[in-house]
């Protein structure tokens, strides 16, 4: 079987405390119940959940749907994303099938990252390593006036703003995230074709603006 991987990248520094981090926990686990009912994503998609703040951690590892167990999140220290996308990179070294002679691997990673804020530490280190993998579809999500789009859009072109960083907007993407993995999951259930862009993934809500 060909798994769809799927890294979910979050930012879970002090300033994200409130209703920003409820947001989160809410909408991972709105994700994942909502992917359960979908048997193509059933099929293919494992989930992992990583989280960055003075440090990154695997919280989840690439786990299959129905063993996914969302944890308890807390904030705290700094936003090293490149630490987060390094992690995310190196994870996926280890646990992303890879095509052989003999047999196909697993499908391209999506990763989804989502920030408030502006990077503490020397994320382009991070990018590197990130750029050196393969991937499916980045999407990048700027929660609030407060994350740095152009940082975003140095790791990918597909990035997202909320306007505000309040959890019913936070749950909103999540909501348009679990609608993109299942699109993604029945693309290559049933005619093998990976979505190469964000085109490729439903229209995000109104509260969801596309950066230029």
């Amino acid at each position: 079987m060909r798994r769809l991987p799927v890294y979910i990248l979050v930012d879970v520094s002090y300033s994200m405390q409130g209703g920003p981090i409820q947001g989160v926990q809410s909408g991972v686990e709105f994700l994942v119940s909502e992917l359960r009912k979908n048997p193509h994503a059933l099929e293919t998609v494992y989930l992992s959940l990583v989280t960055f703040s003075t440090n990154a951690e695997t919280l989840v590892p690439l786990t299959e749907l129905m063993d996914f167990q969302t944890p308890q999140l807390a904030v705290s220290g700094m936003t090293s994303l490149g630490e987060g996308l390094e992690l995310v990179a190196v994870k996926s070294e280890l646990e992303v099938t890879k095509s052989s002679p003999t047999q196909k691997g697993d499908w391209k990673p999506l990763v989804f990252i989502m920030t408030d804020g502006e990077p503490t530490d020397n994320w382009r280190n991070g990018l590197s390593i990130f750029e050196s993998k393969k991937w499916g579809v980045v999407v990048a999500c700027a929660a609030g006036d407060g994350a740095n789009t152009s940082v975003l859009q140095e790791i990918t072109p597909n990035v997202v703003k909320l306007n505000t960083a309040d959890e019913a907007s936070i749950v909103e993407f999540f909501k348009w995230v679990s609608s993109s993995i299942g699109v993604s999951s029945t693309k290559v259930e049933t005619s093998g074709v990976e979505a190469s862009g964000i085109d490729d993934l439903p229209k995000p809500p109104s509260c969801i603006n596309l950066v230029k």
